[in-house]
């Protein structure tokens, strides 16, 4: 594969280069022999781990951080336009790179895999890199969360293949042209860029027809959103594109015939290309599993046979966030889960449900993510809510969102009352640790979930639940 740096990467500069999918880019560069620099506004493990690789970390921003020979500045679309780095950028006539421009250029010469959809693709981007880099493929890799330790959401590897987490939330996943695309669901979210379904079905049509010829389409036959778009790409053609469904459905190319829990696990048989085969997950829950098979058809569409691929899903364990066991103190155990959509929240607590014993409490810490999604999906947030036990919902994080009047916390939790569920409202975060550890007996389970800063607050649970 090409290992040589992008034109004018050579000496990048990233602002919020501690982001999910910032960071990974800046690995790569660095991996490839880029000087790479950057600036969040805060110190993080992924600064540290950027760090050790050679790349300069500021912290905070400021014009000064900028070098004068920079020869790139890459942004996300949620760097402001009025940050003081970006604007020095324009004085100094340095170009400035969308990521996912800087991540389509990283792509160029290898056989990419793209996979998308409005949620699960953090876990399937794993799973296929872990999973190949079992059989020893060695795939470059570029995943929107940490697959274990800080700054393992990224790697430049040696083989061909290229794994790449596909953002559908600015349409920034038009820029690729993979040779295997994944879509796994479509369901309306990112209000702030969706205005409706219709966009968001517009938008992952584009993303398909970017599909290079001799391609294939890997797209689920259960969600009835992909099979609409199916439906929609069928009737409007996708010339010297292979389309390939995966699921439950009778009618998926490649059929799950049994999806059975085994505990934290699952082990799931399938029809593929006239083969049975039967594999192990190593993470619990249906929307995991049909996750993994999303991963055996792509793999299998660049040739990897899929009775090698089928067991080398069993190496993935799971990612940062994603169901993810922080620990277990009083004979209480803390997961995490980076679940802020509804769907989201419904498959992980319904995992949970069917992974634990019937006497065990689920007790939840929910952190609504952005204004415009509570906005608009607060009630279903709230009916989600109601497969707890117990629950705790903090205020909103914004992340990148000024607050819209009229929207907070309380439209998910008289949902969830509304529905029969206990729904506690706090207003302070410093208190949520010792609240939910005073909640909880042993036996129970705490589930902290969000996409904002809940994640930090598991480790605390446990040590007021250890004292």
């Amino acid at each position: 594969m090409a290992s040589g740096l992008p034109p004018a990467m050579d000496r990048p500069h990233f602002i919020g280069i501690g982001g999910a999918g910032m960071s990974g880019i800046a690995k790569i560069l660095a991996q490839r022999g880029a000087r790479v620099a950057g600036s969040d506004a805060k110190d993080s493990a992924t600064a540290e781990a950027l760090r050790a690789l050679g790349a300069t970390v500021h912290l905070g921003h400021a014009a000064g951080h900028l070098a004068d020979d920079t020869t790139a500045v890459v942004i996300s679309s949620a760097i402001r336009p009025d940050n003081p780095e970006l604007a020095r950028a324009a004085e100094l006539g340095v170009p400035v790179v969308h990521r996912s421009d800087a991540l389509a250029a990283l792509m160029d010469g290898t056989r990419p895999i793209a996979v998308a959809g409005t949620h699960g693709k953090t876990t399937t981007t794993s799973m296929l890199a872990v999973s190949l880099a079992a059989l020893g493929r060695d795939p470059s890799y570029a995943i929107g969360g940490d697959l274990d330790i800080p700054g393992s959401n990224a790697l430049h590897g040696t083989g061909e293949i290229f794994v790449a987490e596909a953002d559908e939330s600015d349409r920034s996943f038009h820029k690729y042209a993979p040779e295997v695309a994944v879509v796994l669901n479509v369901e309306l979210d990112h209000h702030a860029n969706y205005a409706s379904l219709e966009e968001i079905h517009e938008s992952f049509e584009t993303f398909a027809a970017r599909i290079v010829p001799g391609g294939t389409l890997v797209i689920s036959a259960d969600h009835e959103g992909a099979r609409e778009l199916t439906r929609r790409l069928a009737a409007k053609g996708l010339p010297g594109v292979t389309v390939r469904t995966y699921g439950e459905a009778a009618d998926a190319d490649v059929h799950v015939t049994s999806i059975v829990p085994q505990g934290l696990r699952s082990e799931v048989t399938v029809h593929i290309d006239g083969a049975e085969l039967t594999f192990d997950v190593s993470v619990p829950g249906r929307h995991y599993a049909l996750n993994a098979v999303a991963a055996l058809t792509a793999a299998v569409a660049l040739g990897v046979p899929a009775e090698e691929m089928a067991p080398a899903i069993a190496a993935y364990t799971g990612v940062k966030r994603r169901l993810q066991l922080k620990g277990e103190a009083a004979g209480v155990q803390v997961i995490d889960s980076y679940a802020h959509h509804p769907s989201e929240m419904t498959a992980d607590l319904e995992a949970i449900r069917g992974a634990v014993a019937a006497e065990a409490r689920l007790l939840v810490l929910f952190q609504p993510h952005l204004f415009s999604r509570t906005q608009e999906l607060g009630k279903e947030m709230g009916q989600a809510l109601g497969l707890a036990d117990a629950s705790v919902v903090l205020d909103i994080y914004p992340a990148r969102e000024d607050p819209i009047p009229g929207v907070t916390s309380t439209l998910i939790i008289d949902a969830a009352r509304a529905a029969g569920a206990e729904v506690t409202a706090l207003a302070d975060r410093s208190a949520a640790a010792s609240v939910l550890a005073g909640m909880a007996r042993p036996g129970d389970l705490v589930l902290t979930m969000g996409a904002g800063d809940v994640t930090e607050l598991g480790p605390e649970i446990l040590d007021h639940l250890s004292k």
